[in-house]
């Protein structure tokens, strides 16, 4: 069973600074490979949104709301992800879900989807 656990959301004023991390994992350490990682967000009565991905090997690729603000990266050795969110705004709201595309060992020909449980980002003015 794929485990995709966010952590290190909170409250902060606008201006600051928060980093979220995110842990892919399986028993027995049967993931084969991780192709994109990523974050969304979502908040209330609206679509989530994307806000960064990366991909093994390529660059990233971020919503234009956060560029230059928001730093995704990647530990692909140990299957984790980040997100390096500076110059918070309000509008920068939400709740922030980490994003998995997986392959197992047990069926490395097929890239399954996994979301995270989200975590709560609330930034004040």
């Amino acid at each position: 069973q794929v485990q995709v656990v966010e952590s290190g959301g909170g409250l902060v004023q606008a201006g600051g600074s928060l980093r979220l991390s995110c842990a892919a994992s399986a028993a027995s350490g049967s993931i084969f490979s991780i192709n994109t990682m990523g974050w969304y967000r979502q908040v209330p009565g609206k679509q989530r949104e994307l806000v960064a991905i990366k991909k093994t090997a390529e660059s990233a690729h971020y919503a234009d709301s956060v560029k230059g603000r928001f730093t995704i990266s990647r530990d692909n050795a140990k299957n984790l992800v980040y997100l390096q969110m500076n110059s918070l705004k309000p509008e920068d709201t939400g709740v922030y879900y980490c994003n998995a595309h997986i392959r197992l060992r047990s069926n490395f020909a097929q890239e399954d989807e996994y979301w995270g449980q989200g975590t709560q980002v609330t930034v004040s003015s």
